[in-house]
């Protein structure tokens, strides 16, 4: 059995907010422990793990599993804010966190725990499937999107950002953060937006996508 080493990174709990590898998520930095989090980690490795909180309290705790971004965009405003866009890299699973001195937290994760090779393209049957029920979706939100574009999308980033930015509530997105592959997520992505789309009052929640 290979010992595989923890990594110690930086966490930035985030309900709602989920990265995928491969994919992208823009952030607006403003907390002060977030400021010293990004200031960090630019002077480290570049690398911040997002992380999803399961419930409330100071400190939150925190789903077991989340995704490593690379900083790969930053732009430092004048009043100490940051505007930063991560590129997903690997998920990982949480081992502990650390007793560290930082405002914001910190802790050791297994960058090993999931296989997050690019995947196998979808069957056509369910890239269809998905394209489908995303425009259902979109316009019981009453969403304007250019379809066009969403269909030279590759499978991976189509579902994937269908992940990220839909409002599924926190638990959900946590399922589809950790389903381990690009099939069973796009599946699971479809029921969600059928069941919210056809539950009462679905069409109404959330009103803007960002």
């Amino acid at each position: 059995m290979i010992d595989r080493k923890p990594v110690r990174v930086p966490l930035f709990p985030l309900a709602g907010a989920i990265l995928f590898p491969r994919a992208q998520l823009p952030l607006h930095i403003f907390e002060e422990r977030y400021r010293d989090m990004v200031r960090d980690a630019m002077a480290d490795q570049g690398r911040i793990a997002m992380i999803q909180p399961s419930g409330p309290g100071e400190p939150a705790p925190l789903f077991r599993a989340g995704c490593i971004g690379e900083i790969v965009g930053v732009e430092e405003l004048d009043d100490g804010r940051y505007n930063i866009v991560l590129q997903g890299s690997n998920r990982f699973r949480l081992i502990a966190e650390a007793d560290v001195g930082t405002l914001y937290r910190q802790a050791d994760v297994d960058l090993e725990a999931f296989d997050d090779r690019e995947p196998e393209p979808l069957p056509l049957a369910m890239r269809s499937a998905v394209e489908q029920e995303a425009r259902r979706f979109g316009d019981a939100l009453g969403l304007i999107v250019d379809w066009d574009a969403v269909g030279q999308l590759d499978d991976e980033l189509l579902v994937n950002a269908i992940a990220q930015v839909a409002p599924f509530d926190p638990g959900a997105k946590q399922a589809l953060l950790e389903e381990p592959t690009l099939a069973g997520r796009a599946d699971l992505v479809v029921q969600l937006m059928q069941f919210q789309r056809m539950a009462p009052g679905g069409a109404d929640i959330g009103q803007t996508i960002q």
